[in-house]
């Protein structure tokens, strides 16, 4: 039986990361994947030909065969990018369907493989569907499906007002589509900062989308001529129906059972040190509680790896960022107001219509919002929404990071004529000492 020192089973964010960090100190390492290709959801059907579309759109790019064309060719270059990272890091990919057999024995396209020091679980996650409405990823489409439609939309319904459902929304908009959104929640992007969420709606609102907010969809009819969705208010019909309801953890058909390991809501448990049950066995990523994003799952791969090696290291998930990549983009980390509402809080705004820069782009839209605790003045959350927002977040990833002070943010020199330098004003407000406002 070939044998490793580490498996870890899928090769997104999460695990390809840990996989090479693994190697990196010197241990034996597998990964594997039933996808011939690494990347997993993010590089393959997410982050990376979404936001290949959405910036060809942003560019008025025209021709949608082409920028299909181009995000294969963007998504392709990036599964020789990871392969040849495995080769560099003397990773064996194994392409396949993994199924733990025991605490060390890993089952992949029905061969039998040892770990001695760890099997690392980051599988991810997949589309949640609607009962009364399957996925057949050409008129009912999930996330996978919106980003390799073969023609445009006149009429494309969303179900789903999530950061997935209005950056998706956003690129057919700017195609051409009419763009209908059906949110339960009260509000779009509801994980967001509310003052975020309701200037973000304003924009899209402005921008041609329209939302129908708190409905429910209760039902469906689909015929040859459209798709007929039922609310309980109302009928919407449309062309296309992308449902972007949320996401849930893949974590079926792994054999956790063969180890005693039981699902919590499709979740795997895992204690402070992203162990299972089983302490030979680790889950990181969508598979376990919190925010499903990327750069997580790295964080997490990255620390489970070295717990392995015998480290301690540390993920610090209030400094993790987050950012829904619309025009405006949105980005914040730490806390938002909603999460302070019970304790004392102090907070500075900065509009980016009064920001040099932003003017000087014509990119005046949005604002920095940063939150402070009143007594020490240390850092609570960064907010912005504004162009390059993706960008200017890691300045305030750092802050938080470093437990820094409004005024350690408000004495830092940021370069002028940036849009950076609204972070500064904001944290300046905070104590009324804002200059340019």
């Amino acid at each position: 039986m070939p044998t490793f020192d580490v498996i870890v089973i899928g090769s997104g964010p999460g695990g390809y990361v840990a996989a090479i960090r693994a190697a990196q100190l010197g241990l034996k390492v597998a990964c594997a994947d039933q996808r011939k290709v690494p990347g997993g959801t993010c590089l393959n059907v997410g982050c990376i030909p979404s936001k290949t579309l959405l910036h060809d759109t942003e560019q008025k790019a025209s021709n949608f065969k082409a920028m299909m064309d181009r995000k294969e060719g963007v998504v392709k270059g990036f599964q020789q990018g990871v392969l040849q990272l495995f080769q560099k890091n003397k990773v064996t990919f194994l392409p396949g369907p993994a199924k733990i057999l025991k605490a060390t024995e890993v089952q992949i396209a029905g061969e039998s493989f040892a770990a001695t020091k760890g099997i690392i679980l980051a599988t991810g996650s997949e589309p949640t569907p609607l009962p009364f409405l399957p996925f057949d990823e050409r008129r009912i489409v999930s996330s996978t499906g919106a980003l390799s439609l073969d023609r445009i939309p006149g009429r494309l319904l969303v179900i789903g007002a999530g950061v997935i459902g209005v950056e998706i929304g956003s690129i057919y908009s700017r195609l051409g589509s009419r763009v209908t959104f059906v949110e339960f929640m009260d509000r779009i992007c509801p994980t967001l900062d509310k003052g975020l969420s309701q200037e973000l709606e304003n924009s899209l609102k402005k921008q041609g989308m329209t939302f129908h907010l708190s409905t429910k969809v209760t039902g469906a009819q689909v015929s040859a001529e459209e798709i007929v969705l039922r609310t309980e208010t109302s009928e919407l019909r449309g062309d296309v129906v992308l449902v972007s309801i949320g996401r849930r953890p893949f974590s079926q058909n792994l054999g956790l059972e063969n180890v005693g390991i039981t699902l919590n809501k499709g979740m795997v448990p895992v204690d402070g040190q992203f162990r299972t049950v089983v302490p030979s066995i680790y889950a990181i990523g969508d598979l376990i509680d919190g925010p499903m994003l990327a750069h997580k799952a790295s964080e997490e791969g990255v620390a489970a790896a070295e717990i392995i090696a015998g480290q301690s290291p540390i993920v610090d998930y209030m400094s993790i960022p987050s950012v829904v990549y619309t025009s405006p983009e949105v980005a914040s980390v730490g806390l938002t107001e909603e999460e302070l509402k019970d304790i004392p809080y102090a907070k500075g705004q900065f509009p980016m219509k009064i920001n040099s820069r932003a003017q000087c782009t014509g990119e005046t839209e949005g604002f920095v919002k940063i939150l402070a605790d009143p007594a020490t003045d240390r850092l609570l959350g960064i907010h912005i929404i504004g162009a390059h927002a993706s960008e200017l977040i890691s300045a305030a990833a750092i802050a938080i990071r470093n437990r820094l002070t409004a005024m350690n943010l408000a004495h830092t020199p940021f370069a002028h004529p940036t849009l950076s330098e609204a972070i500064k004003e904001a944290a300046l407000a905070i104590h009324r000492r804002a200059i340019h406002k």
